[in-house]
């Protein structure tokens, strides 16, 4: 199976200003996945799509990575993420004549991404004979529907679903939300204008190697983690 990596590195962040370039442990967001990815044993073509100058820059030191200029109008808060995948294989197959069978998505803003998550990912959805393959963590017994409410008033109402008693972990069955890391799919799910396809399988990622920045919080969390973390197994 032949895969296009796709890191995309928009310069426009309202949260996070410039987020893509922002420094944990003295190297930029995107620099953290482009190495996960350059290691890999599955993805055969990497490029970042970005609309900005430096993060372009940033993407070029690297061989083995094409950095694509991406349009501003695949790069405002509204663009769609099938709008810069679909962009990004029209460079490939003009300029290289490149065909692919899957396209994985890496997110720079989920800096932790191993290695091993990537091809794990990559694997399943090659594996499964799925339409796509997404990494996933299980979400946290205090945030399971069951738990959640409404206020009317000061009154707690269920939201979803009466708790009856439930409020330890194991009395709850795991649930599991996409960790924001890594996307595979195939190009038939492409070409149908989605991202992931009605069959989609889930890739366990450990909570402390999940972490999503989206604000200035998350990033302070990240640094924490990788403090502890350090050396980082990046394999």
């Amino acid at each position: 199976m032949r895969t296009l990596a796709i890191i995309p590195a928009r310069g426009g962040s309202k949260r996070v200003p410039g987020k893509n370039k922002r420094l944990l442990q003295g190297k930029p967001l995107v620099t953290w996945v482009i190495e996960a990815a350059l290691n890999s044993k599955t993805l055969d073509r990497i490029v970042v799509s970005s609309d900005d100058d430096e993060t372009l820059d940033i993407a070029g030191e690297y061989e083995g990575v094409l950095p694509i200029r991406r349009p501003a109008e695949l790069s405002d808060d509204t663009a769609l993420a099938i709008d810069y995948v679909r962009h990004s294989l029209a460079i490939l197959e003009k300029t290289e004549g490149a065909v692919f069978d899957a396209v994985v998505i890496l997110q720079p803003s989920s800096p932790l991404t191993r290695t091993m998550d990537i091809d794990a990912t990559v694997r399943l959805l090659e594996d499964s004979g799925a339409d796509s393959a997404v990494s996933v963590v299980k979400l946290d017994h205090a945030i399971h529907p069951a738990k959640l409410k409404e206020m009317r008033g000061d009154q707690l109402i269920s939201y979803i679903e009466e708790e009856k008693g439930r409020m330890a972990e194991h009395e709850l069955p795991p649930l599991y939300v996409r960790n924001c890391s890594v996307y595979a799919t195939r190009m038939g799910v492409v070409g149908e204008g989605k991202i992931i396809g009605d069959d989609c399988r889930g890739y366990i990622m450990p909570r402390e190697f999940s972490i999503d920045i989206n604000d200035e919080t998350d990033m302070l969390f990240a640094e924490f983690l990788l403090n502890k973390m350090m050396p980082l197994d990046r394999g």
